[in-house]
């Protein structure tokens, strides 16, 4: 099953609470995944960012909403347990426990209004059963996506030596290649029946990663990519890295993961997404820090 929204886990994880006992932040989230029959798979499902996983983020972010209604209390730091309002509530045996149950208590409204300067900012943000940070990240996601569209029409127009410069400029900024100059003098410079250009793997040059970067418009075929191979085993070389502005087609793909010589393919849009990565054709505009209280501060023991 798809893992709840976090609305959802707002009363299984009250009722979890029920006994009165102190609990941790992670016997609820053993608890409710039981409860909740998730696989191991959907338990390890991250956020776009990496950095969380989605089922725990929704379930902490339920367990701030009910302590935010005074339903669940923290007597320390990671411990919560019931109120006797929370107790209350149960009593009433809800149907469902959401955002707007939860506006009837007098302590969510009062933090409502501390988090929104204007009622329909919040309403907006809460009615789509997505998280604080599932909300950000999302937005952040449809930005990226926006600007690797851009950037791959970009690609898809500028010149053969401009892309040729480019490529060069994005495996430098990831490590490859020594220096720019380096780099720059191998590309382009071998001719040899498939390849573009040699480039050492690190900047003592102990190995060295002979590329194919071409412009394409249509679809790179295993024709191509044997071609590529092809010129590999001509000069002994074990690694080879396929730059294309546009993409693969399975039939490629599967080859490459078959076959002795270590092969990359790089299409359009993974093209993209690294020169946003390493800041190559991209500036930043506006940078966003998401900052949490530091428990360890406010520790006066």
């Amino acid at each position: 099953m798809a893992i709840p929204d976090y609305q959802s886990f707002m009363l299984p994880l009250l009722k979890f609470y029920a006994d009165g006992l102190e609990h941790n932040s992670q016997e609820a989230v053993e608890i409710l995944a039981k409860d909740f029959k998730l696989t191991d798979e959907e338990r390890r499902e991250m956020l776009p960012s990496g950095r969380q996983e989605v089922f725990d983020n929704r379930i902490g972010w339920a367990r701030t909403y009910l302590k935010k209604a005074g339903l669940l209390d923290a007597p320390r730091h990671g411990v919560n347990r019931i109120t006797a309002g929370g107790l209350e509530v149960l009593k009433q045996k809800p149907q469902r426990i959401d955002v707007r149950f939860l506006t009837q208590f007098k302590e969510f409204q009062e933090w409502r209004a501390l988090r929104h300067a204007k009622p329909d900012e919040s309403s907006e943000l809460e009615s789509n059963d997505k998280t604080p940070e599932e909300s950000l990240e999302s937005a952040y996601q449809r930005i990226r996506n926006d600007l690797t569209a851009e950037l791959l029409q970009r690609l898809k127009t500028c010149s053969p030596a401009f892309f040729e410069r480019l490529v060069v400029e994005v495996i430098v900024k990831m490590g490859y290649g020594g220096t720019r100059k380096d780099a720059g003098k191998a590309i382009g410079r071998s001719g040899d029946g498939g390849i573009d250009g040699i480039i050492k793997e690190d900047k003592l040059g102990l190995d060295a990663i002979y590329i194919q970067a071409k412009r394409w418009e249509n679809t790179v075929g295993r024709p191509e990519i044997q071609k590529f191979v092809g010129a590999l085993t001509g000069l002994r070389a074990k690694k080879g890295l396929f730059i294309t502005t546009s993409n693969f087609s399975s039939d490629a793909e599967d080859y490459v993961s078959r076959i002795d010589a270590k092969v990359v393919l790089i299409d359009g849009e993974t093209l993209a997404q690294l020169m946003i990565e390493h800041n190559v054709g991209v500036s930043t505009v506006n940078t966003y820090e998401v900052k949490k209280v530091d428990s360890d501060y406010f520790s006066e023991e």
